[in-house]
């Protein structure tokens, strides 16, 4: 089998985990939740006003401050949808297994032994040391 079929395999596999179930139903859970989806039409509203009025020559800075407290609030309560938490919580899961991935991969193509390559918890961000997560 050439490689390209082995990763459409791997693909398929990924497609089979838990953990991808869990992020597809709830991406199906969120684009159903006609509050959350009204939320985040609010939201992106909110955001195109916010650039708006930073684009202005006069800025308004009352305005600006009013409007950022409310792009803030609007995002406090999408984040706070239960449908959204589940998302974001099934994201981080499906992050972690494709970061792994990743390093299996990529530690390959640097002469590691694949078998050998252990996951690593996240750094924080700081790549000082990293062998690559990207």
């Amino acid at each position: 089998m050439d490689i390209i079929a082995m990763a459409r395999e791997l693909g398929k596999a990924i497609q089979q985990d838990e953990r991808y179930k869990r992020i597809d139903a709830a991406k199906k859970a969120n684009d159903e939740d006609n509050n959350l989806q009204e939320l985040i039409v609010k939201f992106n509203m909110k955001r195109s006003d916010l650039t708006n009025a930073m684009a202005q020559e006069n800025k308004d800075s009352e305005q600006l401050t009013a409007l950022d407290k409310e792009l803030k609030e609007l995002y406090q309560e999408v984040m706070s949808n239960p449908n959204m938490a589940e998302f974001n919580a099934a994201k981080v899961e499906v992050d972690g297994m494709m970061n792994f991935i990743s390093e299996i991969l990529y530690g390959s193509v640097n002469g590691e032994d694949p078998d050998s390559i252990e996951m690593h918890e996240s750094c924080g961000g700081n790549c000082g040391s990293c062998r690559g997560c990207h």
